[in-house]
């Protein structure tokens, strides 16, 4: 069954236009992350359905899209990022994540390019791609709306023939400000650049299949909070970026420093944990070994750290 293609789909429908850039999205990771591939087609489903789902045509293309998710949850039937919320929804956070400061440190270094432009894009995707999981985190709403802002500017400058400006053009206090009182229709700096550039403009940004980073990406010394939306971590751990960027050579991890009060604890007799503080501290476990996949010590420890902490404590 690993070896059965997809199913086609049918040309879509006018009305799906705001999808396509997701299902483009998932045909670029079929062979290079099969679970970012999935989520971003259940994502585009789940969307497409809310669009329409009466019109035959449009019927007809949602089946279509229904029987691939079908035959890829058959293929990926003992991947525990299929399998389990908790598990897919590191994964993909994981993978933005990572994404996102490649971009980044892309972006402070000088070095604009289309795979910059791309991580940046994709990587706003994915964060939508995260809320069939639930609501976003205040830390991932940043990000997705920074990386959306930034993929239009340095897009437009090109385009233009002008020279984008690294980080946040020094409206890092704005960008931020408007996180807590606009949502994404509403935000003033993020509707000037994608007005005059619709979306679709970067979708066709189009990769080969040795372009874009890969998913384990170089390690690369970021100060924290420089450029990028707040609690961005010092590193991105990882191998090679791209053949043609040089190699930047791997910086020592900053560990957290551990609560020695953590290392003898002891449950407390009257913490009754509640089946939600069980899904957290669960949570935090796995996101602590998607981290390890990625030699990301620092957030493994901070996510043991505060499964821990919630176990023994009953807070977080």
């Amino acid at each position: 069954m690993a070896s059965d293609p997809l199913p086609v789909l049918p040309l879509a429908p006018q009305q799906f236009k705001p999808i396509q850039h997701y299902l483009r999205t998932a045909q670029e990771h079929d062979k290079r992350d099969p679970v970012v591939a999935y989520f971003c087609r259940l994502y585009a489903m789940q969307t497409g359905m809310k669009i329409d789902s009466k019109t035959p045509e449009c019927h007809k293309f949602l089946v279509k899209l229904m029987d691939q998710l079908e035959t890829m949850k058959k293929q990926l039937g003992d991947n525990e990022s299929i399998t389990q919320d908790v598990v897919g929804n590191a994964h993909i956070e994981n993978y933005a994540y990572k994404m996102f400061l490649y971009a980044d440190t892309e972006d402070r270094a000088g070095r604009f390019h289309k795979n910059m432009i791309k991580s940046f894009y994709t990587a706003s995707l994915l964060y939508d791609v995260l809320t069939v999981f639930g609501e976003l985190t205040e830390e991932n709403v940043q990000h997705r709306k920074y990386a959306k802002w930034k993929a239009a500017y340095i897009h437009n400058c090109l385009k233009n023939g002008e020279t984008p400006q690294s980080g946040p053009v020094g409206m890092e206090d704005e960008i931020l400000e408007n996180e807590s009182k606009h949502d994404d229709s509403q935000s003033p700096i993020l509707n000037k650049p994608t007005e005059s550039m619709p979306a679709a403009d970067l979708s066709s940004i189009h990769m080969h299949p040795g372009d874009h980073p890969p998913s384990n990406f170089s390690t690369i010394q970021i100060p924290p909070g420089a450029h990028a939306p707040a609690n961005t971590p010092a590193e991105v751990p990882g191998s090679s970026v791209l053949q043609n960027t040089p190699t930047i050579q791997p910086v020592p991890q900053n560990i957290p420093i551990i609560d020695p009060s953590l290392y003898s604890v002891k449950p407390q007799a009257e913490v009754r944990l509640t089946p939600e503080d069980y899904a957290r501290a669960q949570k935090y476990c796995k996101y602590a070994g998607s981290a390890l996949q990625y030699e990301d010590v620092g957030t493994a420890v901070q996510n043991l750290q505060k499964a821990l902490k919630l176990l023994t404590t009953g807070r977080e």
